[in-house]
């Protein structure tokens, strides 16, 4: 894929990000149950000889000398300690991107303690900015009760995000739902580049990771290239749109791809990437192409979740 420059997919995108931080002289840790394999096996940061046994991490010797790691912890199955742990480690090294990866997205809730006294609330309490990332594999991917939501609604309600305003750098934590590897690899960067410290919550993918619609192109990653957080339709002709659809994440290939199975030129698709803070600003501008157009809120999830 990177021969060609197309089709990357989200464990490329992630592999670039790590990659590069750790050329930048960031460290990278990421702790969490089967994380070095990746729960659905798409990571693969640590290789295993089946005869001997030793471990090889290729990101670890990019650079002849290569000071700067990447660290794959597979955790105990206690969510609470790990968080905990994870949580600390990242107060004391600002300058690293520290991971928890849940198992799956739900697996959060033994950890619930944590997050709500600590990761959401430190700042406000004790003035400790955290910039841990929490990666939680979300999605109804026929998983049953377990397995299958990582309760966005939950992480929305923690945030201080305003009701009567506009959002800026100053809300608690970041909650992001992406649907591009590029914009996987933006946000992982955009933790350790930019200075201000916020938790990230990320609302991350199960079904997407191999999917052949979910993939970037190298020229998504280049200089000059961030982090969207309001991605329009590419529509060359606006005018015939009555209907606007609006949603966040993986949904966002359903609607695409029924709208293509009925040869439908009279819908529109806005997707939202980060829902907080929210990018009030970014969404109008889009809004702005449609005028007159019917506006709706679209989304796999249950009505009150």
């Amino acid at each position: 894929m990177m021969t060609v420059g197309e089709g990357i997919d989200w464990a490329m995108g992630e592999a670039l990000a790590f990659g590069s931080l750790l050329c930048q002289g960031y460290d990278v840790r990421i702790s969490g149950q089967d994380v070095s394999r990746g729960t659905f096996s798409n990571r693969h940061v640590t290789l295993y000889d089946q005869r001997t046994g030793a471990g090889f991490t290729p990101l670890n010797n990019l650079l002849p000398g290569q000071s700067n790691k990447v660290e794959a912890v597979d955790s105990l199955l206690s969510e609470e300690a790990v968080v905990g742990f994870e949580y600390g480690y990242s107060l004391e090294h600002p300058d690293s991107l520290v991971l928890w990866e849940a198992q799956f997205g739900d697996f959060f809730n033994p950890a619930q303690v944590m997050f709500d006294q600590f990761v959401v609330s430190g700042e406000a309490k004790w003035v400790l900015q955290s910039g841990l990332v929490v990666l939680l594999p979300h999605g109804y991917d026929g998983n049953g009760p377990d397995h299958t939501s990582a309760r966005p609604e939950r992480w929305l309600q923690l945030t201080d995000s305003k009701e009567c305003g506009v959002d800026t750098d100053d809300v608690n934590i970041q909650v992001v739902n992406c649907t591009t590897p590029a914009q996987y690899f933006h946000v992982l960067r955009r933790q350790n580049v930019e200075t201000v410290q916020k938790a990230l919550i990320v609302m991350s993918p199960k079904a997407l990771l191999r999917s052949p619609d979910a993939v970037s192109s190298i020229n998504d990653f280049k200089e000059g290239t961030t982090f969207r957080r309001v991605i329009g339709d590419d529509l060359n002709d606006t005018k015939n749109i009555r209907r606007v659809l609006i949603c966040s994440g993986k949904h966002y290939y359903t609607l695409r791809n029924k709208r293509d199975e009925l040869n439908d030129s009279t819908t529109a698709i806005i997707r939202i990437e980060e829902l907080c803070p929210f990018p009030a600003a970014e969404l109008q501008t889009e809004l702005n192409k449609y005028a007159g157009a019917g506006m709706f809120w679209a989304q796999e999830e249950s009505r009150n979740g």
